[in-house]
């Protein structure tokens, strides 16, 4: 199938926090609730239509050890988008997000789109990261911010399509070259 443009996203974040599990509902409508740790990284791709133009995305979901953090950075080179996730349900992995925000900006383009996800939106009753501070911590770092679930679906669509529409409003502006980038 052809595409006007291929968009490379990078799914970060500590282990654990559901970043293999977003990948999958996105890409084949499922969830898996016990599958094998990330070994490096895996690879998964689904086209999306955005203003009518096919936009085939191209999501490389990467293992959060800390032991794999030099392998990863590798894969933030042409990435458009990032998807930095946390569980809502396991405070450290909040506490972590500037490690990884760093990590992408100094391994990436400075207009790569990043869509900060706090997952497991299902566990409310184990919330750990109250929703406003995951809206603070995009607003001052200047990301996009959305809870999902991978379980039940939430926000999945919609994470991975929003982060697509900034992108693609970034090329209208001219400020991906989209030939190098």
């Amino acid at each position: 199938m052809t595409y006007a443009y291929l968009f490379k996203y990078i799914i970060i974040g500590d282990t654990g926090v559901g970043k293999s599990c977003l990948l999958l509902q996105f890409t084949d409508k499922r969830f898996q609730p016990v599958h094998d740790l990330t070994i490096g990284v895996e690879f998964g791709a689904r086209m999306v239509n955005i203003d009518g133009k096919q936009i085939k995305l191209q999501i490389w979901d990467t293992a959060g050890q800390e032991s794999f953090r030099s392998i990863t950075r590798s894969y933030y080179r042409g990435a458009a988008g990032a998807l930095l996730v946390y569980d809502i349900t396991r405070r450290e992995t909040f506490n972590h997000l500037t490690s990884w925000l760093e990590d992408a900006r100094q391994h990436s383009s400075s207009n790569m789109v990043i869509m900060l996800i706090g997952n497991k939106s299902d566990l409310e009753s184990r919330r750990d990261v109250k929703r406003e501070e995951g809206e603070a911590f995009a607003r001052e770092h200047g990301l996009i911010f959305m809870e999902t679930s991978a379980k039940t679906a939430c926000n999945v669509e919609e994470a991975f399509i929003n982060t697509a529409k900034e992108i693609y409003r970034k090329i209208q502006q001219g400020l991906f070259d989209v030939h190098n980038e």
